[in-house]
């Protein structure tokens, strides 16, 4: 009779509960169906925002003052973000008029190729996000199924307030 070696049993009762509470973490992680895929405005945040640092690296075109809390004007900013596998850089510039944003411009400097797919994708669908909201109001945290460029974009944004404040 041939007899293969088992773990004794509590070891296996701990490694069924540890992977049960495993999956349960994990699933807490996971979109709501209405986050899924889609990109939101608000005041929202991703928890991925939290691993990101903001850079001073900032440069403003400001206009004339409007009736609203921020100076007409185009302004860029650098927002950094973490990833897996590096810390990521992207160049937000957005045009701003009445308070609102009229026209923004992302470029990024992927060093993973996994996070030049990634900020492409946000790249093309962040236009249609942000342009025509209230620069208070934006808050995105998943544009294009990229959820921790987000964390970039909203670092830059909220320099990009601070350098407008009126």
């Amino acid at each position: 009779m041939i007899r293969t070696a088992l773990a004794p049993r509590p070891v296996r009762l701990g490694a069924a509960f540890t992977a049960a509470a495993g999956i349960a973490l994990l699933a807490g992680c996971a979109p709501t169906a209405s986050e899924a895929e889609e990109p939101s405005t608000g005041s929202t945040s991703s928890s991925e925002n939290s691993d990101e640092t903001s850079s001073d690296d900032t440069s403003s075109d400001a206009g004339s003052t409007s009736g609203g809390a921020y100076t007409d004007g185009t302004y860029t900013a650098e927002g950094t973000y973490a990833t897996p596998e590096s810390v990521e850089t992207i160049s937000v510039t957005v045009t701003l008029q009445d308070d609102v944003i009229t026209d923004v411009e992302v470029t990024g400097n992927p060093q993973k190729r996994e996070s030049e797919e990634y900020q492409s994708k946000f790249i093309g669908g962040i236009a249609a996000v942000v342009v025509g909201q209230d620069i208070d109001d934006v808050q995105v945290s998943r544009v294009a199924g990229s959820s921790l460029t987000s964390g970039g974009f909203n670092d830059a944004i909220e320099t990009i307030k601070s350098e407008a404040a009126a």
